[in-house]
């Protein structure tokens, strides 16, 4: 099978011939079944395959792995949920190729966000595509090109989007109950272990370490890469920033109501153990925007414990007050830190975020997390561990993003390519 990324014609005329009437036709009623392939099953991508397989008028037809084993396991798993059990493969443009499949869910490394995003726009399916959206900032102007070239919905997995408790809290905010927002200050805080130091060696029999790679320039296998440690290379990696920063810089971003910044400034390292990890375990990046307004990144991986307060919290912060984001909720409190004004229920949870992506498919409108905002967000994170990589603060450009008057971090913007598997809109 030829590695082409735009093999067989998905685009133009060619492409347009695959599309699912069902789709492009009529709008789809709420009973209408929309099939789906599931792409990556490691726990987050057999968790989002249970989940659409409860969903009314959903079938997962579909689970996909380069690991054998893995994806035998999230097939014998949704069998038990008495739905079809799904068809296992190995390569995901299995599922692209059948006609009847609607939707593809991504799941895989960062490295495979944007341009498995790609093809499955250009072969007419819809996409939930998990966090962050792209492996560089290029990517993700290229995958909201490829969804408006296409007509697709694509959403973004930060569900926190479709929690009515979070939702509620940023009504509040745009309604003016904190006064004038300005500032918006996020941390996460995690408890992970050293990676080692990897030895080379031959892939497992069950791996298909060279599909695994895809788009990315080869390397030699070592022990110490799958099928969780890829996060902290750069090779195909985001770091922890891109890995779970960006939910919570997208409700910085989406309470201030901002897109791009104009400053972006970052210090941390790789501090707490001495191994093969290439992205900083402690980091803190700052993001100024136009019309007075910043917003501020924690991230210590190391570190769990936070006195007082939750490890993971976003604090909104207006001239009459401020919102709190946990994953319980939102809480409003005034200048003097009294909780004079609201408290919001969190419902947490993949559900309402599934529902409102299947709700987009069927009556052909917008989810809460669109691509466009999802690649916003992502972007916060890429020029975050730019900054950091040149170590200097970059100046941007707040009508996209772009970097200015830096050729060095500017070559950042995108990436090399395998041979063959070079995004093509």
């Amino acid at each position: 099978m030829s590695h082409e990324i735009d093999r067989r014609g998905f685009l133009g005329a060619a492409g347009a011939a695959l599309l699912s009437s069902r789709v492009d036709g009529a709008v789809l009623g709420a009973n209408d079944k929309l099939v789906v392939g599931v792409m990556g099953t490691g726990g987050r991508g057999t968790s989002l395959a249970e989940s659409f397989s409860k969903e009314t008028g959903v079938e997962v037809a579909y689970v996909c792995d380069v690991d054998s084993g893995r994806a035998g396991k999230a097939a014998d798993l949704l069998s038990k949920l008495e739905k079809p059990t799904p068809k296992v493969v190995g390569d995901f443009r299995r599922i692209l190729d059948d006609k009847a499949v609607d939707l593809l869910v991504i799941a895989a490394a960062d490295h495979w966000h944007a341009p498995a995003t790609i093809l499955a726009c250009s072969a007419g399916k819809h996409v939930y595509v998990e966090k962050p959206c792209s492996h560089n900032p290029r990517e993700g102007e290229w995958m909201v090109e490829a969804a408006r070239k296409h007509d697709r919905v694509v959403q973004l997995g930060t569900q926190r989007r479709s929690w009515p408790g979070i939702i509620e809290g940023m009504q509040a905010v745009h309604s003016g109950e904190i006064g004038r927002a300005y500032l918006a200050t996020c941390r996460y805080a995690a408890n992970r272990g050293s990676i080692g130091v990897g030895k080379a060696g031959t892939p497992p029999a069950d791996l298909d370490y060279e599909l695994w790679q895809g788009p990315a320039p080869r390397r030699p296998f070592r022990d110490n890469y799958l099928h969780y440690n890829w996060h902290w290379f750069w090779h195909w990696g985001t770091g922890e920033i891109g890995n779970n920063g960006v939910h919570y810089l997208d409700l910085c971003r989406w309470a201030l109501q901002v897109d791009y910044p104009t400053r972006v400034s970052s210090s941390g390292g790789r501090y707490h153990f001495r191994d093969d990890q290439e992205t900083p375990d402690t980091h803190f990046v700052g993001f100024d925007f136009e019309g007075g307004k910043s917003a501020v990144f924690e991230g210590v991986s190391c570190s769990p414990w936070y006195p007082g307060t939750p490890g993971n919290e976003i604090v909104i912060h207006g001239d009459k007050g401020s919102l709190s984001i946990t994953n319980t909720g939102c809480t409003i409190r005034d200048l003097s830190g009294k909780k004079t004004l609201r408290t919001t229920a969190g419902k947490g949870g993949d559900a309402v975020h599934i529902a409102d992506f299947l709700s987009a498919v069927r009556e052909k409108k917008r989810p809460h997390a669109e691509i466009e905002e999802g690649h916003k967000s992502t972007l916060l994170c890429h020029l975050g561990n730019i900054a950091h990589r040149v170590g200097r603060s970059l100046t941007c450009d707040p009508k996209n993003g772009r970097i200015l008057g830096d050729a060095a971090a500017a070559e950042h913007w995108g990436r090399e390519y395998a041979p063959g598997w070079e995004p093509k809109v």
